[in-house]
């Protein structure tokens, strides 16, 4: 999958290992490592950090794609297998998917071909998962004597279910693109995942950017601790010259 140019005009940052598309509502990220499968390296993680940090202070949905047929075949094994126990510590990965996770706005995946390892555990912080018919995902670690330590063990079995988690984690199970449309770790399967991640971004650039976030930040939050989040989000938003100026232009346009 590749970037496409948007109806708006947009300012492309580029880097060898990861692509920054910008437009005015959303930015697309592309992993560019396509004669490696896009294989997640240090300077990816860190153009990742980088990018982060920009959309926490100017919050915009996020796509994340890449090219060459596969959105990442893992990380990168060269250096992984270099890397000591100081490394593991310091989740070099981890870090950066836990941040992409807590982006203010929404972070939609379009997948295609291999999504593997560290691929996949980029693909669970997303909030939206799209993919095409091609679609292989998964978490072999153990197979190379480690553990996904990326996220794996954190989201997925949110996404679906400890029991299937477990097993996929457990045995190194790989899922094609109706396995994970069943279980719910896709929410559709498409022929152009790019262009569906974009109608989605269409959407949700429709709403109120601060509704969308403060749901975005119900989700993540436990249920024990939402009750009384929810009110004061809410309470916010009941405030908000947007609220009153959507819902008066919904009554005008049902009284017409």
């Amino acid at each position: 999958m590749t970037s496409q140019p948007g109806s708006e005009s947009a300012d492309a940052a580029r880097s060898d290992v990861l692509l920054v598309e910008r437009h005015d509502d959303r930015v697309v990220a592309t992993l560019n490592r396509p004669d490696q499968r896009n294989a997640i390296n240090k300077a990816t993680i860190d153009a990742l950090h980088l990018l982060c940090a920009q959309l926490e202070v100017v919050p915009k949905t996020l796509i994340l794609t890449a090219t060459g047929g596969n959105f990442a075949g893992g990380a990168d094994i060269a250096e992984l297998r270099d890397r000591r126990a100081k490394e593991a510590k310091e989740g070099i990965n981890l870090m950066a998917f836990r941040r992409i996770h807590a982006l203010p706005m929404p972070v939609i995946a379009a997948l295609d071909g291999y999504a593997l390892g560290g691929g996949a555990e980029l693909a669970y912080a997303a909030d939206i998962r799209i993919a095409s018919a091609g679609l292989v995902i998964g978490n072999p670690e153990p197979g190379l004597g480690i553990v996904a330590a990326a996220g794996a063990t954190l989201r997925l079995p949110a996404i679906v279910g400890h029991a299937r988690a477990a097993e996929m984690l457990l045995t190194g199970r790989l899922l094609n693109a109706d396995e994970a449309f069943a279980c719910g770790l896709i929410t559709a399967i498409v022929d152009d995942p790019f262009a569906e991640a974009h109608a989605i971004a269409d959407r949700i650039a429709k709403l109120e950017p601060r509704a969308v976030q403060h749901t975005k930040t119900l989700l993540r939050t436990p249920p024990v601790d939402q009750p009384e989040l929810i009110g004061e989000l809410q309470a916010e938003l009941f405030e908000s010259d947007a609220k009153m100026r959507r819902m008066t232009a919904f009554l005008e346009r049902k009284n017409r």
